[in-house]
């Protein structure tokens, strides 16, 4: 993949300022000039018509840029209305912004929360930063709740800009303690921060807009990232066209296992998503009374029913890559296949029920594996809970990666996908119609197609989970999100395999 977008979190952006400040000659005075002339710019290009712009201001630095951008806004004739925090702003360089705003002709309106906002058309988010790490309280919590009602009346929804991060979003995990601005768009300062892209802080951030403020891009080149952002710009030469003389045995052969009674459906998705993602060959061992519907619904698969984990052996022999998972349930018998494939140490694919059964055991590494869980299996994975995961998915992300050695697709809003020594990746794809059965079995099903066609774990789950998000979008474009089907995702994943063609 390529054209992936570095995020780093709010400390390291710190330094990357003193870096910048030192080697360039500015000052913080210089950054916060630098902010609110970007945010006066975006504002123009997306909501020209807004002729009165409001701005709740914080007592710091990002409240500075609020001041500054409200001052630009009345030299430009606008009406500009700055609703301020009790105390003002409380560090020197907001200070003097305010003062740069007071000499234009501007006043502030402290908060009151038993008071009316004024009427504007617009509002601009520029109470906390990502200095914010806790709950919201007291009266800022009551100022966003009331810039949050006023930007979603019903009857006259007003636009509403965050500056560098939605007020209430920890900049550096996405969580906002149940309360934050619900932004439009989000401008981030300097570089993006990886709690902007996923989790709550997804939701709340809207669009988000990079300006690195005319800094160059060295200025973060000792410094470590937090993660990469991939969306559908990353595309472009991840396949590689295939030579003409090819035949199926360069593409690989997938097994795909499971399908306990009653839950034949999620293996045929797993089945057609390695089909239709480009494996050479694929196989599907299931339960015997989901043959039929299996062959019926993709002859292309190779089906075998199976009594035990014994009636694996020629199939995981031949075989190049396992998903399992999907459909496989509880049972002795779904036991019993789960350990004849853990034995053969093979790549795979591990979801649903099979990382279940990991949970419940002290399962040795599995480096050459993908695991593919959503929080809740996350959580019994670390023995932890699903609020802890969705408080840093980046940092259980990662943990789990650790804990097993191996590469991990940890899926949601936001999905990130982590690995020992490789910087995770969070998918900025995807929607909320994607949030149905069968989803993850398609899911599973691609990146397995991709590692038997020779993708290393990372890259395939890091394409996979991309691909599998994009090609939601595209479904979701073309019928809606409200009733999208996982099946209707296999055009789209055949078209973005495809160079040269559009989903």
């Amino acid at each position: 993949m390529h054209d992936l977008q570095t995020v780093y979190l709010g400390a390291t952006i710190r330094t990357a300022e003193g870096i910048a400040m030192s080697r360039f000659g500015l000052d913080e005075d210089d950054l916060m000039a630098r902010a609110g002339l970007a945010a006066w710019r975006l504002l123009l290009e997306r909501w020209p018509q807004a002729q009165r712009i409001g701005v709740a201001c914080g007592p710091g630095n990002n409240g500075g840029d609020g001041y500054i951008l409200a001052a630009l806004a009345l030299g430009s004739g606008r009406q500009v209305s700055v609703v301020q925090l009790s105390g003002g702003a409380a560090s020197g360089v907001a200070q003097r912004a305010l003062s740069v705003y007071l000499q234009a002709g501007g006043q502030v309106l402290p908060f009151n929360a038993d008071s009316a906002l004024p009427e504007v058309d617009l509002w601009v988010d520029a109470l906390f930063g990502i200095g914010l790490h806790r709950a919201l309280d007291g009266a800022a919590a009551d100022l966003v709740h009331a810039v949050n009602r006023a930007a979603r009346d019903r009857d006259n929804r007003l636009p509403l800009l965050a500056l560098d991060v939605p007020s209430g979003v920890d900049a550096d995990t996405g969580d906002d303690h149940g309360l934050s601005i619900r932004a439009d768009v989000t401008l981030a300062f300097i570089a993006g921060k990886p709690g902007l892209y996923t989790g709550r802080g997804r939701v709340a951030a809207g669009e988000v807009v990079v300006d690195a403020l005319g800094l160059a891009d060295h200025i973060f080149d000792d410094l470590e990232p937090a993660a990469c952002v991939a969306n559908a710009a990353a595309f472009p030469g991840a396949f590689a066209a295939r030579e003409r003389d090819a035949h199926k045995g360069h593409f690989g052969h997938v097994l795909c296992i499971g399908g306990d009674h009653g839950f034949g459906g999620a293996l045929a998705l797993t089945a057609e998503a390695a089909h239709r993602i480009g494996a050479g060959l694929v196989s599907a061992a299931t339960r015997a009374e989901h043959v039929p519907a299996l062959l019926v619904r993709c002859p292309e698969t190779m089906v075998r029913d199976v009594d035990d984990g014994g009636g694996l052996a020629s199939l995981l022999e031949k075989s190049t890559v396992v998903a399992i998972g999907p459909g496989l349930g509880s049972s002795e018998w779904s036991a019993s296949l789960l350990h004849a494939t853990m034995a053969t140490g093979k790549p795979m694919v591990l979801d649903a029920d099979a990382l279940n059964a990991i949970a419940r055991t002290d399962a040795e590494p599995l480096r050459d594996a993908v695991l593919t869980p959503h929080p809740g299996e996350a959580a019994r994975l670390l023995g932890t809970t699903t609020d802890a995961i969705a408080v840093d998915r980046l940092r259980h992300a990662r943990q789990l990666a650790t804990r097993f050695d191996c590469a991990v697709v940890l899926k949601g809003a936001g999905t990130i996908v982590a690995a020992p020594g490789e910087v995770p990746v969070i998918i900025d794809a995807g929607n909320p119609g994607m949030a149905t059965g069968g989803m993850g079995d398609v899911l599973t099903g691609v990146i397995a197609g991709l590692l038997a066609q020779g993708a290393k774990p990372f890259e395939a789950a890091s394409c996979g989970a991309l691909l599998h998000a994009v090609a939601g979008d595209h479904a979701a474009r073309a019928g809606g999100e409200r009733g999208l089907l996982p099946t209707d995702l296999f055009v789209h994943v055949r078209a973005l395999a495809n160079p040269g063609r559009r989903a």
